[in-house]
């Protein structure tokens, strides 16, 4: 695993009404403090990739759909410098993901309903200071295939 990434399973408490589930506590000491909460749908076939943070820190949920989501180290001072790796989460595995400043990540929307992402980080945005950068999702110093690998 990627240095300083965070996994948090999550467990639905559930009845005849329906579940409950707690995606993020302020015990978890996920996020060193609150910035904002925000929520984005994509739909089937869709990658968002790659994109990292000089100074925030993210936290991922799918409460809807299935994703492949795609980490990439890339601070030269981590244990695991260039080392990518692969979560599957939403639906069929309900986790939420810790993702640190100077990893790039991105992710695939997976079968054919949309995804639904809600990400917490420790930051607001600031359009007058994005601390956003771009990366190709088939950049080949990641070199990530997207292809569904049949096996």
């Amino acid at each position: 695993m990627i240095d300083g990434v965070k996994i948090k399973k999550l467990l639905k408490h559930a009845d005849d009404r329906g579940y409950f589930l707690e995606v993020v506590r302020d015990d978890d000491n996920l996020l060193e403090r609150f910035g904002q909460l925000s929520l984005s749908l994509s739909y089937p076939g869709v990658i968002k990739a790659f994109h990292y943070h000089k100074r925030q820190d993210d936290i991922w949920y799918f409460p809807a759909g299935n994703v492949q989501a795609v980490l990439h180290d890339l601070r030269q001072d981590s244990s695991t410098f260039k080392q990518t790796d692969v979560y599957y989460m939403g639906d069929n595995n309900p986790i939420s993901l810790f993702i640190p400043r100077g990893v790039a990540h991105g992710y695939r929307v997976l079968g054919q309903e949309p995804a639904i992402i809600t990400y917490l980080t420790n930051l607001s945005y600031d359009p007058n200071d994005p601390d956003e950068y771009r990366i190709p999702y088939d950049d080949p110093g990641i070199g990530f295939d997207w292809k569904t690998q049949y096996r």
